[in-house]
């Protein structure tokens, strides 16, 4: 049977008087499993617009009869055969068609054929109408959604107004759009191959046809999909929304969904009863949401994962904890009484913002699952890419380069979901290859109303959904009020993750029955909104209704159920009273098992040596300046590098590119995963990493030397980002979150690109211990320094992450000598580093892994540096029994005789280098001494006390090439005070205050160097300043 098909005829009529003979090219192509030799083309003299049956979006109806005609024109009906000998001879279409000759008779010409067009008019008006309701059947599978019935409250059109498609037949005169009438309802038509609302039928009516694709389409359910360019996934997804009776359950899931909504309902009217003044942000309104992530679990289970990451916003937070994740009640109930003490370390969070992990076993299948509730703040949308990363990372650990055991679930609001920019960001990860999760379900809870701004002014778009679109992601927008609806879209989605590999979207339609929280009023913005909320009725009440009357419940089984339910709340309220202490780490969401004592401490509290022997920074070298692939042409201006890199070795020095592949090579050999990621990371911004190598001659060829260290080495992952920071930076975040036991960087293009991505420093990096007793040793590097390039690119702000160090500066820290180091790094929130060497950069990165806790550490890295002659390090600082160096101090003349030192100048990074040359070209080599502070945070009180009291009679100056109200000046100082006892000033030598990080004046960047270089060595410079 030829069927009528939507999509477009690859045999287009070209308009072409000059011609009346058919061209055919050769060409092999497989159709109905007949080998193609010839390619067709036809020519008309009649205009396009003259034939309309053959204009705009065609079929394979007379298409593939034509084919078949070329092929063997016995293989069609005789009438078929003398329309196309006609049409091919030069005659238009609708004069083409004569009736088949009698039998023996001899066919007809042209002048005949056209002698007799007027014999057989139905033909025509036969194809027009088979074309007419194909296009009726795509204008629903397009447009349906426009008029399905998904909002509970009957608003949405005040909301999002505008009429109705025009070809969708919401009455019977729409029909004259595609040229049909009431009398052509009853007509029965062959179905295109682009639908399955025949079911085993080929051919219906028209008036059912349009019945099916209203129950299809236009009912609770309203599917977006025909954007997506794979024409396997619509017809998949065609299937699961098409087919007759796909919306049957049975009594045991029906009575299942009851019981799921009778438990997401009851929790929150207990909560209202027992605590009516605190706000919780309740779910009040889409009390679907429970069930609907429970048919996603059950579901993806079935489908063989294990294990599943889950984001949310706060709305719901408590009831998903409760329901979903299965945090005992007591435990939550507890957070409600405001006597509760905290126990652990950390400031704590407040309760909807907490996270959970739980391992149970699945009661629908009977399988382990393990459920991960990822902490977060306020900040809409902010967890999304951390809750990637970490299903990355989890992915990676297993082995599931598929993700059939690891998936992640997001959950967003309509407001944020539209509104935030990291919503797209991370939707631009998703098909990466360093970052794709291999599908993510986001559920979209749908409240119509962002706090209280309408979605008319809250977004450009018809859905908040829309964004989804650019990754080609399915939206099934659902009525949440409808909740066998949603449990069908919920099994549809999870299976879609579970076939493609893809995100999907579920847009919960519903509406919040309070305000913002349960004390705000929203009758003051949406007074008309809320008189309908008031009147609705409950989905619980509602559903329960229909089904007491379907019979699959009695009104006893009912009033049972939600009896068992608040019995079991109020057990567990009573249990909570006797809670008297709050431990944070009960909500812990990312537990480390193996890492810590069994009381969450570190196994020790020292830190060993970081060095390696001759022998491995050899090895190390020689494949940093090597390609351990045979066959592998490089670039030639590579090869000099690489040269350049050996003679190093040679020398047994090394820059700040060896001195990185060295910390890197080493811990790779000791089995930690190395992650580096971020814009351009595999060559570097100032090339001078090159860790992936490019074949010249073979396109997309690559060789990662560092993969090629040890036998049985960790594997090295370095990748470049897309252009984001929020989004990527939130995904590495997640991917350290995961494990201890990986070295995990992300570097910004220049420092200063990090502010893109302050949102994840300020909510998570820096105060996540502190909130949610989450350690992470994440890594950032942030290229740094004044080179007179202009006021972008200079400065990574140090001055903002040294004020949210959380140490008191006015407070000489009471630690033994032999802790004091590892006891301070325990003690902070994040450490800072500016090194001015590589053998100390390799030392930091190698002790971020070796500490025995994790802590995010921030490097302010170089840029001139990575090529300075003077800022190379010998392996003799590398070797066993070597430290991290907090403070290196003055190993020149001036140790000879400290006590005619009249300055020591205090500094941090590349401002030591142009202070030492101008040192030497002042010849005051014995009177200053210049110490550089590496380590700013935690400070190193007691290494800088050895220094200052190492030279008595010396003042002390803090010089820094950042102006004055920027860069570490006014974090130092007071420390510095603090180290001497405040006996002594510390006096200032840089730039002046500003509110640019530079200048963009090459000259007069010199000029304030040299005016702050002055003012460092003038020893008369603070003379009579107090």
């Amino acid at each position: 049977m030829h069927r009528l098909r939507t999509t477009v005829v690859r045999l287009r009529p070209i308009a072409a008087p000059q011609t009346a003979k058919s061209q055919s090219q050769a060409r092999l192509a497989a159709v109905g499993g007949a080998l193609r030799t010839f390619q067709p083309m036809r020519s008309y003299t009649a205009s396009v617009s003259a034939e309309p049956f053959l204009n705009g979006t065609s079929s394979n109806y007379v298409e593939e009869m034509y084919y078949a005609w070329l092929e063997n024109p016995r293989s069609v009906h005789k009438s078929w055969d003398i329309f196309f000998r006609n049409a091919n001879a030069g005659a238009p279409p609708g004069a083409a068609y004569q009736s088949p000759p009698p039998l023996g008779g001899a066919a007809l010409g042209l002048a005949n054929a056209q002698a007799m067009v007027g014999v057989q008019p139905n033909v025509e008006k036969l194809v027009e109408d088979h074309l007419a309701v194909q296009s009726l059947v795509r204008a629903y599978q397009i447009r349906g959604h426009h008029v399905a019935q998904l909002d509970p409250l009957g608003i949405m059109a005040a909301i999002d107004p505008g009429p109705p498609p025009s070809d969708i037949i919401t009455s019977n005169d729409k029909l004259e759009f595609y040229g049909l009438d009431e009398s052509d309802l009853d007509k029965v038509f062959r179905l295109p191959t682009t639908t399955f609302i025949g079911g085993s039928e080929s051919t219906l009516p028209l008036r059912e046809i349009i019945q099916r694709l209203e129950m299809a389409y236009c009912q609770s359910i309203g599917v977006e999909f025909m954007f997506i360019n794979d024409l396997e996934q619509c017809q998949w997804i065609r299937q699961k929304f098409e087919r007759p009776g796909i919306m049957q359950f049975t009594l045991e899931e029906k009575r299942t969904l009851l019981a799921r909504m009778v438990r997401s309902t009851r929790f929150e009217e207990f909560l209202q009863r027992k605590w009516s003044s605190e706000k919780r942000f309740g779910l009040e309104g889409c009390e679907s949401l429970i069930p609907a992530l429970k048919t996603i679990i059950d579901k993806s289970s079935m489908n063989g994962v294990e294990s599943i990451i889950m984001g949310m916003p706060h709305r719901g937070r408590l009831n998903v904890l409760a329901n979903v994740i299965r945090k005992e009640l007591d435990q939550i109930f507890c957070q409600f009484d405001s006597k509760l003490e905290a126990a652990d370390e950390g400031s704590g969070d407040v309760k909807y913002h907490l996270g959970m992990w739980h391992r149970r076993i699945n009661r629908v299948t009977d399988r382990n699952i393990t459920l991960s509730l990822m902490a977060n703040p306020s900040h809409l949308e902010a967890v999304d890419p951390v809750v990637q990363g970490k299903t990355k990372a989890e992915q990676f650990y297993c082995g599931d380069t598929e993700g059939n055991r690891v998936m992640s679930i997001l959950l967003h609001g309509d407001a944020a979901f539209a509104g935030q920019g990291v919503v797209y960001e991370t939707f631009h990860l998703s098909d990466l290859p360093s970052y794709t999760t291999h599908g993510t379900i986001h559920v979209v809870v749908n409240n119509q109303i962002g706090f209280t701004t309408d979605p008319r002014v809250a977004r450009s778009s018809s859905y908040p959904t829309d964004v989804a679109k650019v990754v080609n992601a399915p939206i099934f927008h659902v009525n949440a009020d409808d909740p066998e609806a949603v449990m069908y879209v919920c099994n549809v989605a999870a299976e879609w993750r579970a076939t493609f590999h893809k995100d999907v979207v579920v847009d919960l339609v519903c509406y919040r029955r309070n305000g913002h929280n349960e004390m705000d009023e929203p009758m003051f913005t949406q007074p008309l909104m809320y008189k309908q909320i008031k009147k609705q009725k409950g989905v619980l009440q509602k559903y329960a209704e229909k089904l007491i009357a379907e019979g699959a419940v009695t009104r006893q089984e009912y009033e049972e159920e939600i009896a068992k339910y608040d019995k079991i709340c109020e057990e567990a309220h009573a249990r909570s009273k006797d809670e008297k202490i709050l431990h944070i780490k009960h909500w812990l969401d990312s537990p480390w098992p193996g890492f810590f004592n069994m009381d969450g401490q570190p196994k020790s509290m020292t830190s060993p040596s970081t060095g390696l022997t001759e022998e491995e920074l050899g090895h190390i070298g020689h494949i940093a300046s090597s390609v351990p692939v045979e066959d592998f042409t490089i670039h030639g201006g590579l090869s000099r590098i690489l040269k350049g890199r050996a003679a190093m070795v040679g020398q047994r020095v090394c820059d700040w590119a060896l001195g990185e592949y060295m910390a890197f090579g080493s811990l790779l050999k000791e089995g930690t995963h190395i992650r580096l990621s971020g814009q351009d990371v595999e060559r570097g911004t100032f090339s001078h990493r090159h860790h992936v190598l490019h074949d010249q001659n073979v396109d997309k060829r690559i060789c990662i030397p560092m993969n090629h260290i040890a036998p049985n080495q960790a594997p090295y992952t370095v990748c470049n980002s897309s252009l984001s920071e929020y989004g990527v930076l939130g995904f590495e975040l997640g991917f350290a979150m995961a494990s201890p036991n990986a070295l995990v960087l992300w570097e910004a293009q220049f420092g200063d690109f990090h502010n893109t991505a302050q949102c994840i420093i300020d909510q998570f990096i820096c105060p996540g211990q502190a909130k949610w007793v989450r350690q992470n040793g994440i890594v950032l590097l942030l290229p740094h320094g004044m080179e007179g390039m202009g006021p972008e690119h200079s400065s990574a702000r140090p001055e903002r992450f040294l004020q949210m160090c959380n140490e008191d500066p006015d407070a000489y820290p009471k630690f033994s000598a032999e802790e004091f180091a590892v006891r301070q790094l325990y003690d902070c929130n994040w450490i800072i580093v500016n090194c001015s060497t590589p053998a100390n950069y390799f030392h930091v990165l190698r002790r971020q892994i070796l500490q025995p806790f994790r802590k995010p550490l921030i490097v302010f890295t170089p840029k001139s540096l990575l090529r300075h002659p003077d800022a190379k390090s010998n392996f003799d600082d590398m070797l066993p029994g070597t430290h991290f160096q907090r403070l290196i101090p003055d190993s020149g003349p001036v140790c000879e005789k400290p006590d005619g030192v009249k300055r020591i100048v205090f500094c941090t990074g590349k401002v030591y280098y142009e202070l030492t040359r101008e040192r030497k070209n002042r010849g005051m080599d014995n009177t200053v001494a210049i110490a550089r502070i590496e380590q700013l945070s935690p400070f190193p009180f007691d290494q800088v006390k050895v220094e200052t009291d190492r030279y008595p009679n010396a003042d002390l100056v803090w010089c820094q090439e950042e102006h004055k109200n920027q860069g570490y000046y006014d974090y130092v100082k007071p420390r510095l005070r603090t180290t001497v006892d405040r006996t002594r000033p510390v006096w200032y030598a840089g730039r002046g205050p500003a509110a640019a990080p530079a200048t963009g004046n090459k000259a007069a960047h010199l000029v304030e160097l040299q005016r702050f270089l002055d003012t460092a060595f003038n020893l008369d410079a603070f003379t009579g300043q107090s």
